[in-house]
């Protein structure tokens, strides 16, 4: 079979040939329709994620869409070393493969799980976002910052401020929902005004942040008490990215005045959960609620797909 084959990390996976799979007890072998290029796939081949090959040559990619011996298409995760979702065949545990809504098609199927389940969990299992709370999402023209923002108005959010980088994108963000949007790439003053404009209007009970670094310590600084006043309502700030920096400066004052609890997103969830969320995710997806832009790309040309940056939708691989 032909596969993304990585002999280096760090280096980018080619197309080459790789020895088919044979399923094992309790799992299932598959023919693959298509697999989604994530961030996470490039950092688990570069070696910087913990979860890197133990052997090479390996496949890349940890899921994807496949039909299964018996005819079934399903979402399937999890391929056992050294095979990889970015393949004509794969072998997953039986009970990583999930039946997907007739109406999704490929593409979707295979870009919105890991970003749409991603999003739904931040905001219910660890914000716990219930209905009529405010909700700012950090980082939101990226992937999955924008399914949270349209997945948050899903929720019942009262209102959703949504703030990013990228001007394009961040003006389509009200057709998802955003009550209101601010542009990260501000000023530092215009950016702290921003944020202080909507604590004040509204306030915020949870904040998803995908960014973290300077944009972070902006929304903190902005939330600080300026004097003794009585709590109002807890703010639930969950870490979940750092595209803008990899740490911040937190003054104590911070956490003092401001009713602010910050939470991370604590690994992976129980398997329970993480099927429900899919399940909803996809229910979503097949009543068109749920979108996301992809763009198919060959097996074939892997290895410039690799190396291509793309923002604001998934690359799917096509074996």
């Amino acid at each position: 079979m032909q596969g993304a084959v990585l002999r280096k990390l760090g280096i980018p996976p080619r197309c080459e040939t790789f020895p088919d799979p044979v399923a094992g007890q309790g799992e299932v072998s598959m023919a693959v329709r298509a697999a989604a290029l994530k961030p996470v796939d490039k950092q688990i081949a570069s070696g910087s994620h913990y979860a890197r090959p133990r052997e090479l040559p390996s496949v890349c990619g940890t899921d994807g869409v496949g039909i299964r011996s018996d005819g079934q298409r399903v979402f399937f995760g999890g391929p056992r070393a050294p095979y990889g979702a970015m393949a004509q065949r794969t072998v997953v545990p039986q009970a990583f493969c999930f039946p997907i809504p007739d109406s999704v098609d490929d593409e979707t199927a295979a870009a919105l799980p890991n970003p749409g389940v991603s999003a739904w969990l931040s905001l219910t299992y660890r914000a716990k976002l219930t209905p009529g709370e405010n909700v700012l999402i950090l980082g939101a023209t990226g992937v999955t910052g924008k399914l949270a923002v349209k997945i948050a108005k899903l929720l019942g959010a009262g209102r959703v401020v949504a703030a990013g980088r990228n001007p394009q994108a961040l003006s389509a963000l009200p057709q998802l929902g955003a009550d209101a949007i601010i542009r990260l790439d501000a000023p530092a003053d215009e950016l702290a005004a921003a944020f202080a404009h909507e604590a004040t209007t509204s306030g915020f009970h949870v904040v998803i942040d995908y960014v973290w670094g300077p944009p972070t310590e902006a929304l903190l600084a902005a939330i600080t008490g300026k004097a003794f006043v009585a709590i109002q309502s807890e703010i639930r700030l969950l870490q979940v990215g750092e595209s803008a920096g990899a740490a911040i400066s937190l003054p104590a004052a911070v956490l003092r005045s401001a009713p602010v609890t910050i939470l991370g997103t604590a690994g992976i969830p129980p398997a329970n959960l993480l099927a429900e969320a899919l399940q909803k995710v996809f229910a979503r997806a097949a009543s068109g609620e749920l979108q996301i832009d992809t763009e198919r790309v060959r097996l074939s040309d892997i290895e410039a797909a690799w190396q291509r940056e793309v923002q604001g939708r998934r690359l799917v691989v096509i074996p």
